[in-house]
């Protein structure tokens, strides 16, 4: 997995971050989040750290959470121990329901909140509240990349657990 982060999604030279930050460094999730070989193994690595925690649904804010949380739900079917995919929205949705989370979240479902890549945690936190707010208990908050800047201490201010597959650290290493 880590190779094929470094091969697809890593990108070097100066980009603005969706935080508004500098960086000399962008990782495009989505690179990885969208080839077969990398949606696959994101799959199984999330549903494997999930294992024993009695979850219900999976998913965050569009778009970085989105085949994330698709293929969560998909290996979860294969492997006989189904988990709902919800998608939260970054505004209402002005026409139909007017629905900030799309999908079959349910109150009182234990969920997953999930992204590709994390700066200062401003979408997790959003998804958190968002979620909370249906009156879902937040299990379990995992991210794809972990830059360093910040998601960590956001997260953990909203009383949940936050466990990044990877960092910045691991990313921009030769090993």
């Amino acid at each position: 997995m880590l190779e094929l982060i470094k091969e697809h999604a890593l990108r070097f030279g100066t980009h603005q971050l969706s935080s508004g930050k500098k960086s000399d460094y962008y990782i495009d999730g989505k690179m990885v989040t969208l080839h077969p070989e990398g949606i696959s193994l994101i799959a199984c690595i999330i549903f494997n750290l999930i294992q024993g925690l009695d979850v219900d649904a999976i998913g965050g804010l569009t778009m970085g959470a989105d085949p994330i949380a698709a293929a969560v739900a998909y290996e979860s079917f294969k492997q006989g121990q189904p988990i709902d995919a919800f998608i939260v929205r970054k505004e209402v949705k002005k026409h139909g329901t007017q629905k900030f989370i799309e999908g079959p979240l349910r109150k009182n479902s234990r969920v997953v909140i999930v992204d590709d890549v994390v700066t200062t945690g401003n979408s997790l936190v959003t998804s958190i509240q968002r979620v909370k707010e249906e009156g879902c208990k937040v299990v379990a908050v995992i991210a794809l990349v972990d830059r360093l800047e910040g998601a960590r201490e956001a997260v953990e201010s909203q009383n949940c657990q936050f466990s990044p597959i990877f960092t910045r650290d691991d990313i921009r290493s030769n090993g």
